[in-house]
């Protein structure tokens, strides 16, 4: 009888699977990104001309003198202070800030701006607290945009109509100290405020006959003049009356009239005699 010796098994397909392991994963995530559209996404890259920094411990985006045509997008939703000077910015549409639940500095000065939407700082009015205007080509803005906003504003070197709507933005927001006397009505205002400082006029002409704080004076106003109206009538009432009295009392009273004697009465009353 002879002797069984168990037999031996090599495991070559088990190191090779091994061997394997590392390329399969190389491949699997390759699979993965065609899958996925066949890119991988990258790092954001700022737009040329900008650059994050840390300027006094505050987070800063500057995009100063970039040549930006529009608000950039992407900006990092921790920053304090927001450089857009320097560009050619031409309006600022609504909400163009929102996403910046921090922001206490925006610097917009030095653009071509015209048109600054209701809503161009909405998100922002429990945190920005400095507005830089100046130096761009606004005529006139909405003093919606102002609204519930605690900030300090440089409003100088625009070409200003000095209407209702600045007169109203002046009394939401405060003046940057030494940018009041920058304030000059442009080629668009009354012609006889042009070149003028627009804080001297605000002091002393009321520039709102209708909208906010007007709506309230028109009232008043058509209000007096009903009330003067029917004072008018009341006293037109009186004076009449008066006239009509005194014309009653100067004319002559009227006498009783006479009644002619018969003929037979008289020949009667001379026969008795």
């Amino acid at each position: 009888m002879g002797l069984f010796f168990p037999r031996s098994y090599s495991t070559p397909g088990l190191c090779q699977s091994l061997a394997m392991l590392s390329p399969a994963g190389h491949l699997l995530s390759l699979l993965l990104v065609i899958g996925t559209g066949g890119t991988v996404p990258s790092p954001w890259v700022p737009p040329q001309g900008c650059y994050m920094a840390e300027e006094a411990g505050e987070r800063t985006f500057r995009c100063s003198q970039a040549g930006l045509s529009a608000v950039p997008t992407g900006i990092p939703n921790d920053t304090r202070k927001l450089y857009l000077d320097a560009n050619r910015l031409a309006s600022v549409p609504a909400g163009a800030f929102q996403h910046l639940p921090v922001l206490e500095e925006l610097d917009l000065s030095h653009n071509v701006l015209a048109h600054l939407s209701e809503a161009a700082f909405q998100g922002l009015a429990g945190t920005l607290r400095h507005l830089d205007l100046s130096a761009n080509q606004l005529a006139s803005v909405p003093v919606e945009a102002f609204m519930g906003l605690q900030i300090q504003v440089n409003l100088s070197a625009n070409p200003w109509h000095c209407d209702c709507a600045l007169q109203e933005v002046l009394r939401q927001v405060r003046l940057a100290p030494g940018t009041g006397a920058g304030i000059v009505c442009g080629p668009g205002a009354r012609p006889d405020l042009v070149g003028q400082e627009f804080l001297p006029l605000a002091g002393e002409e009321e520039l709102c006959g209708t909208g906010r704080g007007g709506a309230q004076r028109s009232t008043d106003v058509a209000l007096l003049v009903t009330m003067g109206g029917w004072l008018v009538l009341v006293v037109a009432y009186l004076v009449h009356y008066v006239w009509q009295n005194r014309d009653e009392t100067r004319r002559p009273l009227k006498r009783a009239p006479v009644l002619p004697v018969r003929s037979e009465d008289s020949s009667t009353l001379s026969t008795v005699l």
